[in-house]
């Protein structure tokens, strides 16, 4: 019977402490491994990087293809803009010319 006594009383003083680290513990993982955690907000930063990325990429090809379409503006229109286009769309060149296709 002593025994038991003892083991209650021991375990008195260490059931708190136990909890405590459990607790500290279980929020210590969800910090880090949790929808919100420090995991998901590096993922979330390297999106948003590649995002910025893409987005600059296309306003640049916005930009080029917007200057080319003003060419051809029928108001404006530029002559070698429109050779361009017209031999491109026809496939018509000079004999003394050599074309060469890029995308």
């Amino acid at each position: 019977m002593k025994v038991l006594t003892e083991l209650r009383l021991r375990s008195r003083h260490i059931i708190g402490p136990i909890i405590g680290v459990c607790l500290i513990l279980y929020f210590v993982y969800h910090a880090v491994q949790g929808d919100r955690g420090l995991i998901a907000f590096w993922q979330l930063s390297k999106q948003v990087t590649q995002a910025e990325n893409t987005h600059s990429i296309l306003s640049r090809k916005r930009v080029e293809l917007q200057n080319r379409v003003a060419l051809l503006n029928p108001y404006s229109l530029n002559e070698d803009m429109l050779e361009e286009r017209a031999r491109l769309m026809l496939g018509y060149s000079r004999s003394d010319e050599i074309v060469i296709f890029r995308n």
